[in-house]
């Protein structure tokens, strides 16, 4: 597997060696093993979460409080998804800054979010269907929302039209205003 570091060094984009011929494509999705080895640590997932959107769904930007954040490992298995990752750790000197990059099925690219950060994506194509892998169980009463437009980190979503939310992330909090 490729590792690549983003502008924000501890969220990874990670792509898969690939062998394809004429029946199709085989690849190893995880292991974890090599996981451990590119982000230098042990991480124990305990979750795997499957949604399906349409074109033009942002789901987010969602994280969970201490003592219960969550990592993710994410990807786009049908269609694709421009993800984004925040830093929400306040003595990170990135703090506040975002990185986005498009995930599909055609790239087969994964993300890691490590703990301490919110995540969102938006659909691009006409549906996607995304998976990811949680470091820790899904708490209703820490899981928090950050505005997906705040000015302050004028995430460069790629829209077309006004996106499709849940009421939640319509109504969730600036950066500013945020619970950490």
């Amino acid at each position: 597997m490729i590792v690549t570091p983003t502008s924000i060094p501890d969220v990874l984009i990670i792509e898969p060696r690939v062998f394809g011929d004429d029946r199709g494509f085989f690849f190893e999705s995880f292991n974890q093993q090599r996981f451990d080895e590119a982000i230098s640590r042990r991480v124990h997932f305990v979750q795997d979460n499957h949604s399906r959107s349409n074109r033009n769904v942002l789901r987010g930007l969602h994280y969970q409080l201490p003592p219960h954040p969550q990592g993710k490992l994410v990807r786009c298995v049908q269609g694709e998804v421009f993800d984004v990752a925040v830093d929400l750790r306040r003595n990170s000197s990135t703090f506040g800054k975002w990185v986005g990059t498009l995930l599909s099925a055609e790239n087969k690219r994964q993300l890691w979010i490590p703990e301490g950060f919110a995540h969102g994506f938006q659909v691009v194509s006409e549906t996607a269907e995304f998976l990811y892998k949680t470091t820790d169980f899904w708490h209703p009463e820490l899981e928090r929302s950050l505005r997906w437009n705040d000015p302050e980190l004028a995430i460069a979503w790629p829209l077309a039209e006004q996106p499709i939310l849940a009421t939640k992330d319509a109504q969730a909090p600036l950066l500013a205003n945020a619970e950490f």
